[in-house]
């Protein structure tokens, strides 16, 4: 490249770091990248041109900001990789199955996947091994990835003699004046090559994939565009990644997670279950409702002595309520509508007859907090009001979309409102976060990653009262010392509430999965809308602003969440059964039923197992359902007033301690952390 172009055949590239250089019109970021140094050509995958992720080898015609992408931009190169291990499974596809229809094959958040028509029959699970091998081969031969761009007929006639037809239904459909692309694995045209339609990028060549960094995973059936009233495809799952490291900790992850899967083990541990009956709706049973117990008594006592009210609200209130909150008019699809009247099987009678047109079951818990607010004059003395309930919502979430007791139908929120004044926001937000890290520390969650999420594109308010809501929000993280590397400071676009931007905070699991668990939003829509004023110290109405919170978000997303994070072996305090006292011999049953009342009177949830077998089929029993401890009793610990004390995870080992020693603790450890 030459420092002295004529000024109409050269352009200007500035580097990230700040250097630019003069290039020839239709230098490639390749060319770029061999002038700075063979390492870094040989290191680059892609390129970003003035933001838009681009082949290396795309010819650049005007001035641009160029970035080189190597593997360390490790987001952008694991999209690239799972696109191009997209393509190759495609390609092996129809290497071994002549006759396969192609349609498309994006990469996801952990893989890829492509649909296929198969010309014979579906495929199965049995097949990924073949596949498999012939992928590798394909990025053994080190095949380039060619783009071309070609005009719509001249491509859907392609299809069409190729008799691919959803290529060709597709195609027909995009705009006359698109710029069409497809990329050839191998020399375009030339035998042996393969071709597909797509926007791109992709790798310089088949071989910048690492053979060994991914896996197929299963099959499953899909529909031509997602509607059931196409024709059926069969869909083939992969994971992938940069290299057989990431490959092999992505495996263990999802074996870990198998084993943890809360609607496994709730079953195991006899916790709760689901039923077609009421789907989306979880059946508590006793044992799964004491975690859920100790973990409602624990928060409320947070609460209380954080300066929360509790309060309860109505589950059904009138539509025009939520007309007038915004919510019908954003978020009815998602509400459970009860009409005035509902008719009985023979249509003679309705059910019940209400005063009002028409109720919903209430989606969340905010309006019906204003209306008590509203109940008799406000002052600005009187603020901030910390209204907190328990919530019972329900959401119409569609079928697919339920999941155990992580995604549900009805739930039930450890939801509260702050209503303040503007001058009082930044200390309730600290206040609140504060409150949070203790609660996650407390429940054994010592990561978490705070993200502000910004205004959506539909929402009320005017750009102003964003403006001041995001910047409140931004202040308080940074007041509390949170907006820090260590906690993951990141803003989200476009993913506020519709009324309000918000903080979220993603809890960190045992085996590194991160759940959006807690949320605080600062609301000055709201209170306006549904009338909410106090008088201030000017002796005027003025509206509050209303933050809304939660910590844990929901009881049943959380208890499933810590199931799957402890993989069942909760803490002490949470634990349904802290103990189970198994004999040994039939002799120390007497012993065994003393134990166990005096540990009932000093408040630890025991079991006896008297059974007549053998005490280590007893221990791999308690300890398949998961009880942290089992206190073995036979002769000899009757006499000596002892037990051998037997922890979930510790094998074999035991430990010998006295009646009076294991109550002691038991009763101390089993107690919640912030009465201990």
């Amino acid at each position: 490249m030459s420092d002295n172009l004529a000024a109409n055949d050269s352009i200007n590239i500035k580097l990230p770091d700040g250097s630019s250089r003069v290039a020839e019109r239709g230098t490639t970021p390749l060319d770029i990248a061999k002038s700075i140094g063979p390492g870094l050509a040989k290191a680059a995958i892609a390129a970003k041109v003035d933001g838009e992720l681009r082949d290396l080898t795309f010819p650049m015609d005007a001035d641009a900001d160029l970035a080189l992408i190597t593997q360390k931009d490790e987001a952008e190169a694991l999209d690239l990789a799972r696109h191009d291990f997209a393509h190759v499974l495609a390609e092996a596809v129809q290497n071994l199955f002549p006759g396969t229809q192609i349609t498309f094959g994006p990469s996801t958040s952990d893989g890829f996947y492509y649909d296929f028509a198969p010309k014979n029959r579906p495929f199965t699970d049995a097949d990924l091994p073949a596949i498999e091998e012939e992928m590798r081969r394909i990025i053994k031969a080190n095949k380039p990835l060619v783009r071309e761009v070609w005009e719509k007929d001249q491509l859907i006639s392609r299809w069409r003699d190729m008799g691919e037809h959803f290529k060709a239904e597709w195609a027909t459909e995009l705009p006359d004046d698109a710029e069409l692309t497809v990329y050839w694995a191998g020399e375009p045209g030339k035998d042996g090559s393969w071709m597909d339609m797509c926007r791109g990028p992709h790798l310089a060549s088949t071989g910048k994939l690492d053979p060994t960094a991914f896996k197929l995973t299963r099959v499953s059936g899909a529909y031509w565009r997602g509607d059931q009233n196409n024709e059926q495809l069969s869909r083939i799952y992969g994971t992938g990644w940069l290299n057989k490291k990431q490959l092999k900790e992505h495996l263990h992850r999802l074996e870990e997670a198998a084993k943890r899967d809360h609607r496994k083990l709730g079953q195991e541990m006899d916790l709760f279950h689901l039923q077609s009956e009421a789907q989306g709706s979880v059946f508590w049973h006793q044992k799964g409702y004491i975690i859920w117990r100790q973990l409602e008594s624990y928060l409320r006592r947070q609460q209380d002595t954080s300066g929360y009210s509790e309060v309860k609200t109505p589950q059904l209130m009138d539509v025009n309520q939520w007309e007038r909150s915004g919510h019908w008019g954003k978020y009815s699809e998602n509400m459970f509508a009860v009409p005035d009247e509902v008719p009985t099987a023979d249509g003679e009678s309705p059910v019940f007859k209400g005063d009002g047109d028409m109720m919903a079951l209430k989606p969340m818990n905010c309006p019906a907090h204003v209306l008590i607010f509203k109940q008799g004059i406000k002052s600005y003395r009187d603020l901030p009001i910390r209204m907190a309930e328990f919530g019972c919502c329900h959401r119409n979430e569609p079928h697919g979309a339920l999941h155990g007791i992580m995604r549900v139908r009805q739930f039930t929120q450890d939801d509260a409102h702050i209503f303040c004044s503007e001058d009082q926001l930044i200390d309730e937000i600290v206040r609140f976060c504060d409150l949070l890290h203790k609660v996650y520390s407390e429940l054994g969650f010592e990561k978490y990653e705070i993200k502000l999420a910004l205004r959506p594109e539909k929402r009320f308010g005017s750009d102003e009262d964003w403006d001041r809501a995001e910047q409140i929000l931004r202040d308080a993280v940074a007041k509390a010392g949170r907006d820090t590397e260590e906690f993951g400071w990141e803003e989200l676009e476009g993913e506020g509430a519709f009324y309000a931007p918000k903080l979220e905070f993603h809890l960190t699991d045992a085996i590194g999965r991160t759940w959006q668990v807690g949320t605080i939003q600062a609301d000055t829509v709201l209170p306006e809308r549904l009338g909410a004023t106090f008088v201030g110290e000017d002796g005027e109405h003025h509206h509050p602003v209303m933050l809304h919170r939660a910590i844990i978000g929901t009881f049943e997303r959380f208890i499933g969440i810590m199931i799957e994070h402890y993989a069942g072996k909760l803490p002490l305090w949470l634990a349904p059964v802290q103990a189970v006292v198994a004999t040994i011999v039939s002799e120390a049953d007497s012993y065994a039923e003393e134990l166990v009342a005096k540990l009932r009177a000093a408040g630890v949830r025991v079991e006896i197992d008297l059974r007549n077998e053998k005490i280590g089929y007893k221990v791999r029993e308690h300890s398949h359902t998961k009880v942290p401890n089992v206190l073995v009793v036979g002769r000899k610990e009757a006499e000596e007033g002892t037990v051998a004390l037997r922890q979930l995870g510790s094998d074999q080992h035991q430990k010998m301690m006295t009646a009076e020693e294991v109550i002691e603790y038991l009763s101390t450890e089993g107690t919640a952390p912030d009465l201990r």
